[in-house]
This record gives structure tokens, sequence and C-alpha cells, in this order.
């Protein structure tokens, strides 16, 4: 009699006329049986807990007769203890079969829960964090059902006692059921923060199509929602959905909830608009203000003017600043900082310091900022020493220098081939309590190599390493050459 796999007869390895019998609802596999088969390496090298499962939930989705299958020599193949072909590989095999083990289906897993109790325990052990998933699933799964009784029973529920429910509801699947369930019980009592909820775990699971469904029944209830509320439904919408229309319909349609925007939402809105370049429909909704009954701020201006220089209508821009004062409102420092920005960024630094002399006189105090982008633009167009001077003056000004200040200046001094010049202001850096990034260093030692500066390039050296940086092969090689 030939040699019977315990998968086949039963977990003694007997045949059913000499053992127990199976029970006759145990479905064969194939594969299964023919990698337990393998008897040349321990059980516990042959199938890893993760290919297993893997192997199950393929078998649970199959249709089509296992013999039929060309996977079935690969699995073989991928599970005899070769070299290379380890746990890992095992799985990279199933993933090029387009089977992905990092984002199997829960439902899938449950199905493959009675197939893995066939599995002889002597040939593959099944590992902790396996079960624990198995267990979490179960829970998961009692959880909904409480909560689903709980809301068939005819228990008064306080409102408080409803929230809980839908917060131990786990399966996204059934958010919307259960509140339909609830929606016909006596006790239901519509509220903010229930449908906070609700579209918080819609969106989390990316179930937009719900929302607009749960919005219309807030609407029919005359459930009081305040700007908060819209505000955090217009983020979902801009940031998770991206449903750009989406945002703009919501932020109309408040006035039909009884609710109007504050110029927070609004600037929200403005910002979501113009950082996606939807440029068409940002006048649009810049004209709706008064209609939805906002009074706008310096704020909102910034973000117009931020607009029109993104899609290059530096006149516009310009006939706007001037228009902020007619509209009751003061032109801030980021206002004209981000013009500044703009002129710089187009080699118009003249322009741009010119703007800077206005300010001023408007009465509008520069900030750190606002200096940075002039020193940036100055040391660009190589003139250094000019973004020296503006380091003194804000300091005057009462504006302290931040890491991006000194590294402008820092990038002008080695873009100008002044590397002794630089050696020494990454000294005053470093006394300021900023840090020189590797590359700065790199750049410097670099230089003063290819002038022959020997000395100079080995004490930015012992500074490099003395704040932590390690020197790699180029610089090295860079000092080295430099010696020789």
């Amino acid at each position: 009699m030939g040699h019977q796999d315990p998968l086949v007869c039963g977990h003694n390895g007997h045949s059913n006329d000499e053992g127990s019998a199976p029970p006759t609802s145990r479905p064969r596999f194939p594969i299964v049986e023919a990698i337990a088969c393998d008897r040349r390496s321990p059980p516990s090298e042959v199938l890893s807990p993760s290919f297993l499962s893997s192997l199950l939930l393929y078998f649970v989705t199959c249709k089509k007769p296992l013999e039929t299958r060309p996977l079935i020599k690969i699995v073989i193949l991928a599970a005899q203890n070769r070299p290379g072909k380890s746990a890992r590989s095992q799985n990279r095999i199933l993933n090029r079969l387009g089977y992905k083990t990092q984002h199997m289906d829960c439902k899938w897993l449950s199905q493959a829960v009675p197939y893995i109790s066939h599995v002889d325990s002597r040939m593959v052990r099944i590992s902790r964090c396996a079960t624990s998933s198995l267990s979490k699933l179960n829970y998961m799964h009692d959880s909904d059902k409480l909560c689903m009784k709980r809301l068939d029973h005819k228990d008064w529920l306080a409102p408080n006692e409803m929230l809980k429910i839908f917060r131990n509801v786990r399966n996204p699947e059934l958010i919307i059921h259960a509140f339909k369930k609830a929606a016909r019980r006596i006790d239901y009592r519509p509220s903010e923060e229930l449908y906070s909820l609700l579209i918080d775990r819609l969106a989390y699971s990316r179930k937009f199509a719900y929302v607009e469904d749960l919005l219309d029944k807030a609407k029919c209830e005359k459930c009081r929602l305040s700007d908060d509320f819209f505000y955090r439904l217009i983020k979902m919408y801009g940031n998770v959905a991206n449903h750009p229309d989406k945002v703009i319909e919501t932020l109309i349609k408040m006035p039909d909830f009884n609710c109007w925007p504050t110029v927070k939402t609004f600037n929200y809105v403005l910002n979501m608009l113009v950082n996606t370049r939807q440029f068409e429909v940002i006048h649009e909704v810049y004209l709706s203000a008064p209609r939805l009954g906002i009074t706008l701020d310096t704020c909102c201006f910034n973000i117009l003017i931020k607009g029109l220089c993104d899609c290059d209508k530096l006149d516009a821009a310009f006939s706007l600043l001037h228009e902020i004062p007619k509209q009751g409102c003061r032109p801030n420092a980021t206002t004209y900082s981000t013009i500044m920005h703009y002129l710089c960024k187009h080699d118009k630094v003249s322009k741009a310091l010119e703007l800077c002399e206005r300010m001023q006189k408007n009465g509008c105090h520069p900030d750190t900022i606002t200096f940075n982008i002039l020193i940036s633009g100055l040391c660009k167009q190589g003139r250094v020493s000019e973004g020296m001077e503006f380091l003194k003056t804000m300091k005057l000004k009462g504006c302290y220098p931040n890491s991006g200040t000194y590294q402008a200046l820092l990038y002008g001094l080695l873009g100008a081939k002044k590397f002794v010049e630089a050696k020494d202001f990454m000294g005053i850096m470093i006394s300021e309590g900023v840090k020189p990034s590797y590359s700065s260093y790199k750049l410097i030692i670099c230089g003063l190599c290819r002038e022959n500066l020997l000395t100079d390039a080995e004490l930015v050296l012992e500074q490099m390493v003395h704040q932590g940086f390690v020197p790699r092969m180029g610089t090295w090689k860079m000092i080295l050459t430099c010696m020789l």
C-alpha cells in the first residue's frame, strides 16, 4: 500500500479502512497535499503561515477545478526547500500572480477559517499573529452584531448611547443600514454630533456617495448644523475626496441649512482653489461673498493676490493691492511679501526693493519672511554685499534671522566663489545657533580645495565632524587630491 498523506487520510496518517475516517465534508486540496508530501525538510521550513493563508484564500475564490490551473506547479516549486525559495519568495510569487496578501478582504479571510482547521497541525504551525488577526475579525463581527441588536431592541436609547453604538460599528458597510434603523426609532433625535460621526466614518472608508444622502436627510429633519460642521465637510471634500466642485457646492448651499459661512470657511475654500489652480472659478466664488454674508478681510485678499501671481497676472495683483484699502482693510506684510516673492522669482529685485520702501511708507513693517525674500533675490543676482546689509538692517528693526536667512547668504557666497568668506560666515552661523547642512560643508570644502587652500579646508572638515556629519568618500578624495 502506497504512502497516504495525513491531509487526505486523517491526522494519524492511516487510510480510511484502517483508521478513523475524516469528515465527509473535508475538501481535497491537491496543492496542499503535494506540498505536505515533501518530507525532505522540517515542516517549519516548508510553508510560512502567511503563504498558507494566501493559498487557502486562493482555494476559496477558485471557481474552476484546481487541477487545470497552471498555478499548481508554481506553488509546489515555491514551497520546496530550495535556495532562493524562502517565505518571502513564496509571497512574491503570489504577488506576481496578482494576489497580494497585504490587502486581503475580511470576507475572504472569514471564509478561509474553516479550511485552516483541516490542515494537520504537525505540518504547518499557524502563527500567533495569524490567529490574533482572526480573533480580531471575529471580535469586529460580534461587535457589529451587538450594535445592530441594540438598535432592534425596544429599550429607550439616550443620545449619548446612540452615539456610542455608532462609534462601535466597525464595518463601514453597516453604517448607513444602522442609521436607517436608528432613524425609525421613536427615541431618535438628529444631532450635529451624530451626523459628524457618520460622515467621518464614511470619509475614512471613502464612501463619499452616501454623504449627500445624509445631508438631504439632515435638511429634511431641519437639523441645526454649525459652521464647524460644514468646515470639516468642506475639508473632507477638498483633502480626502479631492472634489473641488463639491467644495464650492457645499459652500453655496450652506444657507439652505440656516447656516451662514464664516470668513474662515470662505477663505479656506479660496485657498484650496488657488492651491489646486482652479483659477476659472475663483472669481465667481469671490463675487458670492456678499450673498453669503461674508465680510472680506485681509487674509482673503492675500489669497486672491497669491492666485493672481500664480497665473502671472502681476498688473491685476497690483490693482487688487490698491483696492484693499477701499474695502476697509489694510495690507499686511504677507500681502506685500507675496508680490515681492513673485518679483524676485522673475529677476525683478529692484522693483521688489521699491515695493518694500513703499510698504514701510504706508506704515507696514517688514517681517523675517519679507527680508528672507529680498536677501534670497539679491544673492541670486550676485549682490551678496547688499544681502549682508539687509541682514544688519533686519536685526536693527527687531527681526530675528532664521536658518533660511543664513542659508540664502551662505549659498550666495558660494555662488560668488567667495569660499573663505563663506567659511567665516559659517562660523557666524554656528555662533548664532544655526547648524549648516551637509551639502554646505561639502561645497565649501570643494571650493577651498579648488583654490588650494588646504589649511582652511582642514578647519572646515574638523568643524564638519564636530557638528556630527560624517565625510563621505568624495570629500576625502578632494582633500587628498589637494594634498598631492
